[in-house]
This record gives structure tokens, sequence and C-alpha cells, in this order.
């Protein structure tokens, strides 16, 4: 049997190259968006079925997410404006590391993480005009509104949650990828966890991609 041992650090002893080892990496964070998928799948399905059976209730309850502006913008739009240009940072970063650009890497993982706290204070100011306007599945929950627009807010704030809790995941992790980075422990030759995550991150934008239109648009 051939000696695939590697003396660089480069390669664990299981693989018997770079190549596969950034093959298994990549392989390994698609089987666990598959798992992802069925988190998300799940809620989006009962959402377009209820709305298909209380159509006017769930435009009436969108309508409602779109009255919460700021300059005239919804909160949904501006977050999709911002987890779009975390997408390009998260691009930006991958290609940094990919040409052993420290400087830039450690500057794209910054703004990554700015813009994914950016995107959680708008989400957190929309939480909590929602409280104020009792829109809050439960026992404080608008009495004027009917139960099943009050079934749309149950399922907007488990969709939406769900995905707040994966953005607070990935800033954990770009928070790992900088402590790292600082560390130098990142070369043109050594970036796997920079792409991993970077794939993660953009399948979080991609949900929200869903969500945005599904939410506070189509009526």
């Amino acid at each position: 049997m051939a000696d695939h041992a590697d003396h660089s650090g480069l390669v664990a002893h299981q693989f018997n190259d770079v190549d596969q080892q950034r093959e298994a990496a990549t392989l390994g964070m698609w089987a666990f968006l598959a798992t992802e998928v069925l988190f998300f799948g799940g809620l989006i399905a009962a959402y377009v079925i209820y709305r298909h059976e209380y159509f006017p209730a769930w435009q009436a309850a969108s309508a409602k997410l779109a009255d919460f502006t700021w300059l005239g913008i919804s909160a949904g739009a501006w977050n999709t404006l911002v987890l779009l240009t975390s997408s390009l940072t998260v691009v930006l970063a991958v290609h940094a590391a990919k040409h052993g650009n420290r400087h830039l890497l450690i500057q794209m993982l910054l703004a990554t993480m700015v813009l994914g706290a950016a995107f959680l204070v708008i989400k957190g100011m929309e939480y909590t005009n929602d409280y104020h306007e009792h829109l809050i599945p439960g026992p404080g929950f608008d009495p004027a509104l009917s139960i099943h627009i009050q079934l749309f807010f149950l399922l907007y704030f488990c969709m939406t949650g769900l995905h707040a809790l994966h953005m607070v995941i990935g800033l954990g992790l770009f928070a790992y990828l900088l402590i790292q980075t600082l560390r130098g422990k990142f070369t043109a030759q050594k970036h796997q966890a920079v792409e991993t995550i970077g794939l993660y991150w953009h399948f979080v934008d991609l949900v929200w991609i869903f969500l945005f239109p599904l939410l506070y648009l189509v009526r």
C-alpha cells in the first residue's frame, strides 16, 4: 500500500491528497444542507397550503408586515439588500483565501459579520414592532384579527426565527474564521474551511430569497 502521509500539514491522514480532502469537506456540507432543506421545506410547504386555504387572511397579514418601513422601504427589502451584499463579501473572502490575500480576507470576513449583524438588528426592530402591534401569536394577539391571521404570524415567526438562528450560527462560524485568519492558519493551499462555511452562508442567503417574496410580496 502506498504511503500517503503528508508532512506539510495540508492533508489529514485519512485523505490521499488535497483535492480528495476538499471534495470530502464539500460533500459533507452539501449533505448537511440537504437536511436543512427539510426544516425549511416543511414550513414553506405549510405556508403555501394555508395560504391557498385562507388567502384573504394571508393578504391582510402580509400587508401588515409591509407596514413597517424605514425610509419608505420595508424591513424585508432592507434585509434582502443586506444579505445579497453579504453574499458578495463571502465570495470575495473565498477569492482572497484562494489567493493567499490575508489582508483582504480579514476585511471581507469583518464586512460579512457586520452585514449579518445588521440583518439581525433589522429583524429585531421588526419583531419589536410586531410586539407593540400585538402580532405575536398567543394570548396577547390582537383580538380584532382573525385566527387565520394569527396562523400566518405563527408560521412567519417560525420561519424567520429559524432563519435568524442560522444567521447567529453563521456569525459564530465567521468569528472562528476571523480568529484563524489572524493566527495565520489559512494559506492559498489551505483554506477549505473558508469555502465550506461560505457555502453554508450562501444557503442561508438562498433561504431568505424564498422567504422574502413569500412573506412580503406575494399577495
